[in-house]
């Protein structure tokens, strides 16, 4: 889309009023990715934070190929054909359903969000593959009993799941809240069931300062983290190799030009063994 108009026609089918005086996460990572389904609102705040710190825009798509190769090893290697994927934002080109599906077609899929621009778009476009399952639940990360209840409709719980949470845990104010509601997600799911996440953190000063920029104008506002916060998100699990690392060098091809620049964005993978 690229009318105002084409997205208030959404608006009006969608249900949940469209707030399009605010940025919102979804929509400014999405015109980041190259993305259609944003405002002007989001586009302003968007230009404003990549002339101050241009990387920003490095680091979504440095997140999404990172989200791309977690799910391959995870339906590949990992043999896990079934994903929660929570804060998943406005579908854009290689969705978890087709990463995961052009691995193992029987994959199943459920996204978890609560924009209601999201659910528009989600509702038409994240459809499975015939062997598989996709589906939607509008529900905020904190209704985790939401979230689990309407998955399990498409899921089967008592089998792997992998759990996906990339740039959301940072929505919420503290990292206790946080950790708890990854615990409270994983506690529901079996053994052998996987968390990734990915998240921005706090050891860069200009980044620091170009968040703050966010989080006078934007909604919802972003909490960068600590690598150890981040690192406490997978205690008790076994972490894959090569552990909690920046995103540019979890499991990349490797680069004839010499390692990547860091980007302050960390991605670990955990499984959930029988002692958790």
């Amino acid at each position: 889309m690229t009318e105002e108009t084409d997205l208030s026609t959404a608006e009006r089918t969608s249900g949940p009023r469209i707030d399009t005086t605010v940025p919102q996460t979804a929509r400014v990572w999405n015109y980041w990715l190259g993305g259609k389904d944003n405002y002007a609102v989001d586009r302003a705040l968007g230009d404003e934070i990549a002339a101050a710190y241009p990387i920003i825009v490095d680091i979504a798509r440095a997140d999404r190929a990172v989200l791309n190769r977690a799910v391959r090893y995870l339906a590949g290697e990992a043999g896990v054909t079934q994903f929660l994927d929570v804060g998943t934002g406005l579908p854009t080109t290689n969705n978890t359903h087709e990463v995961a599906q052009a691995v193992a077609p029987t994959s199943r899929i459920v996204y978890v969000d609560y924009d209601p621009l999201v659910l528009v778009h989600a509702r038409a476009l994240l459809t499975s593959g015939p062997e598989g399952a996709t589906d939607y639940v509008d529900a905020d990360l904190r209704d985790t009993g939401t979230i689990l209840r309407e998955a399990g409709r498409t899921l089967d719980l008592s089998q792997p799941v992998a759990l996906m949470l990339s740039g959301i845990l940072a929505h919420l104010s503290t990292v206790d809240e946080a950790r708890a509601i990854v615990r409270r997600l994983l506690d529901s799911l079996a053994v052998g069931s996987y968390l990734v996440v990915v998240d921005g953190t706090n050891t860069n000063q200009e980044l620091n300062d170009v968040m703050r920029i966010w989080n006078e104008s934007a909604n919802p506002p972003y909490a960068m983290r600590s690598p150890q916060e981040i690192a406490s998100y997978f205690d008790g699990l076994e972490l894959v190799e090569p552990g909690l690392v920046d995103v540019t060098r979890w499991r990349a091809d490797p680069d004839p030009s010499g390692p990547p620049r860091p980007l302050d964005n960390l991605v670990g993978v955990g499984r959930k063994p029988a002692s958790f």
